[in-house]
């Protein structure tokens, strides 16, 4: 019997793909589960159908995401922070002072894509790994001067 699957199923397919399996298979588990529906021209046609939609969504997704990495690259962003007449700072720059400061200039970015190798405690300036979507990096330099 043929089904298209309405959900993720272990040692199975991925939602929206079409399967053959057993008759008992499809009947006692996928459908009393609302796993699978059964493979009309109907369905078939609907599947394909929100396919290509949720891929133009993705392809959409991708270039804003390369349009905001094309817009973030080599941007400097300037912290300061009280620090001591050394360079050494009182606290440290984390990458949620960082996606603050990022957020002020307008763009969205979430502290958990911003890659650091540890926090920054001294005055300098840093070139920081942005991490977007779907593999796109980025980099931006940070300028971390003593307040007055």
């Amino acid at each position: 019997m043929q089904i298209i699957l309405l959900r993720d199923v272990k040692n199975l397919g991925k939602k929206g793909e079409l399967k053959n399996v057993s008759d008992g298979y499809a009947r006692n588990f996928l459908f009393a589960k609302k796993l699978a529906e059964v493979a009309t021209k109907e369905s078939v046609a609907r599947v394909e159908a929100q396919r290509k939609k949720e891929k133009t969504v993705e392809l959409e997704n991708l270039e804003k995401t390369k349009k905001l990495a094309a817009e973030l690259k080599d941007k400097l962003i300037e912290i300061k922070a009280k620090g001591k007449e050394e360079g050494k700072l009182f606290g440290s720059i984390s990458a949620k002072d960082v996606a603050g400061e990022i957020s002020k200039l307008g763009f969205t970015v979430s502290e958990k894509s911003i890659i650091m190798d540890a926090h920054i405690k001294e005055v300098g300036e840093y070139e920081i790994k942005i991490s977007l979507a779907q593999g796109i990096e980025t980099k931006i330099k940070l300028l971390v001067s003593k307040e007055a």
